[in-house]
């Protein structure tokens, strides 16, 4: 058997992939690799996690008590590269920032964005975001490679952080489902703008509805609607006053967590879909809204016209009237949103999770070894 023919014992572990992003890479990811002949894929989550996790072709492992931040951050350190050992594992692969610094073969996924602790201002947040910072340095450090989900991240995270780490990080996109697509027929499209993240500070929705509620007031049917969890209950509740004292209860709707078929209905049918968020490292929603044919108006920041390329307007996110400015024009402008709709389609198939799972393989095999 040739180094390319070996087969290689990874241990995925899914820990950190809770909600969000880390969910849909996880869900989407895990059983291609597991689907590789060349990999013998086990797979660790918490025990309160095991039932929505694919589990074919793979070794299901389970760790009990594995709840909160903090715990789980110290847990990790010793039961992951324990499991690791028993198993014969030549890789550690954790999507996240950082994984246990003394698991074998450790490779990570530069996802999380650092710079939200430079948006924070309460204190207790800005402790987690300089603790995650330390914990990607160490990371960097000890592992074999790394994983940047855009060239953003790369030179946001592998680059600016620890320079002596450029030569592990390699740049490697998410995909997006077959599950988003235009419909066809495409349905028509709704009177409502939308938007679809968890609800957190770096995603600026304050923002957004400080902008969007004067073109709000002057089309007295078109909503605003959210869909995406309540991450941090503080934040959530200061939006929500946000948009009670600026009387738009009636017209901005939080659909909380929406299931992906649902969600694909919510990109096809919205007149617009916005992206205000500050700091991204990739957006998943960004691809699947352009897989779908929404017309996207998005922030000119952070990874966003990287992921989107002209398949988008953009406004300055820090800039509430230049937000309102570019939403209130693509909402008057037919033409301009079937133009941006055309492009979605068009831009949308330069991602592919199949794609994402051979380039991830590839660094796997890096890892080991193998070639």
């Amino acid at each position: 058997m040739t180094a390319a023919d070996e087969r290689i014992t990874v241990l995925v572990n899914g820990l950190h992939a809770k909600s969000g992003g880390g969910v849909t890479y996880l869900a989407n990811l895990v059983p291609r690799l597991a689907a590789r002949p060349d990999l013998d894929l086990h797979l660790l989550v918490g025990a309160d996690h095991a039932a929505r996790v694919p589990a074919e072709n793979l070794t299901l492992h389970t760790l009990d008590g594995a709840s909160g931040f903090w715990r789980l951050l110290w847990r990790e350190q010793a039961a992951v590269p324990r499991l690791a050992r028993r198993i014969g594992a030549r890789v550690t692969f954790s999507p996240a920032n950082f994984g246990p610094f003394l698991a074998p073969g450790g490779v990570i996924v530069l996802r999380n964005a650092l710079q939200v602790g430079m948006v924070e201002r309460r204190p207790g947040k800005v402790a987690y975001w300089l603790l995650l910072t330390l914990a990607t340095g160490l990371a960097l450090a000890t592992c074999r490679r790394a994983i940047a989900v855009s060239d953003y991240a790369r030179r946001a995270l592998g680059g600016g952080l620890l320079g002596f780490a450029r030569g592990k990080v390699r740049v490697v996109p998410h995909g997006v489902a077959d599950l988003f697509s235009p419909g066809d027929p495409p349905p028509p499209r709704g009177d409502f703008v939308l938007a679809v993240s968890d609800i957190y500070v770096q995603k600026n929705f304050p923002a957004l509805v400080r902008a969007i509620a004067p073109v709000l007031r002057a089309r007295p049917g078109l909503e605003l609607r959210i869909a995406g969890r309540a991450l941090d209950p503080g934040h959530m509740a200061a939006l929500r006053s946000l948009v009670a004292a600026r009387g738009l209860a009636d017209r901005v709707r939080f659909l909380g967590h929406v299931a992906p078929a649902d969600l694909v209905d919510l990109y096809r049918t919205c007149r617009l879909f916005v992206f205000p968020s500050l700091v991204e490292t990739f957006g998943n929603p960004l691809v699947e809204a352009m897989a779908c044919g929404a017309p996207i108006a998005a922030s000119r920041a952070a990874a966003m016209p990287e992921v989107l390329g002209d398949a988008a307007a953009f406004f300055d996110p820090r800039s509430e009237a230049d937000m309102g400015a570019v939403l209130e024009a693509l909402l008057d402008d037919d033409a301009r949103r079937a133009d941006l709709s055309a492009r979605a389609l068009a831009r949308a198939r330069d991602f592919s999770w199949d794609a994402t799972a051979e380039a991830t393989a590839r660094v796997i095999r890096e890892a080991a070894g193998a070639f």
